[in-house]
């Protein structure tokens, strides 16, 4: 059986799990395969069977937990029709999960960015692609409530969305290095009164 064939089996489900538990809290470089075999309860022969290298297996935890962030995002904000509203949904939600615990080791696709985009070309791609999806996503909700709330305004959807993940991101690490989550909710409470400003609310 072909690894694709493979793809949603429960054992790699698991490995995938032990290996971003680990990863967020101690890196990329720092995790070893037995570790995330044996948080997983699972055996070497078992985490090669479904994945080719430890960089393999990095390159997928990355895609999973950025479609995870991308369909929780969704979730929230699916149900609001007036596109206004719906930025405003999105970044408010981006607010309550930055107060979840589960966060408070950070974002995956930003610590893998930091740590590896020098060192290992193929998740600095990985990790370029997660970013540039991020941001056509929020892109478009901009351009949307641009369309119709402030058609003549000067700001460009697709730099507003790259300037929410600056703040983001750049808030996880200050959060980090303060020991202090709410800088992230903080920061974020003070773009969406920006965005506000833009839009002349």
């Amino acid at each position: 059986m072909t690894r694709t064939a493979l793809e949603h089996s429960p054992a790699k489900e698991r490995l995938l799990d032990a290996a971003q538990t680990l990863m967020l809290a101690k890196g990329f470089t720092a995790t070893t395969v037995d570790e995330i075999c044996e948080k997983a309860k699972l055996t070497k022969g078992s985490f090669f069977h479904y994945f080719e290298s430890k960089d393999h297996l990095g390159r997928q935890v990355l895609e999973r937990f950025c479609t995870s962030s991308q369909k929780r995002q969704q979730a929230c904000c699916g149900h609001e029709a007036d596109p206004l509203k719906r930025l405003f949904s999105y970044i408010d939600n981006a607010i309550r999960m930055s107060k979840d615990p589960c966060m408070s080791n950070g974002c995956l696709l930003g610590l893998f960015s930091q740590e590896l985009s020098d060192t290992n070309a193929p998740i600095r791609s990985a990790c370029e692609r997660g970013f540039e999806e991020w941001a056509e996503i929020f892109g478009a909700e901009v351009a949307k409530a641009k369309a119709r709330y402030a058609p003549k305004a000067s700001f460009v959807p697709r730099e507003l969305a790259e300037h929410f993940i600056a703040v983001m991101e750049g808030s996880m690490i200050l959060g980090k290095a303060k020991g202090d989550r709410t800088v992230v909710g903080r920061n974020l409470t003070h773009f969406k009164a920006y965005v506000k400003g833009l839009f002349g609310k």
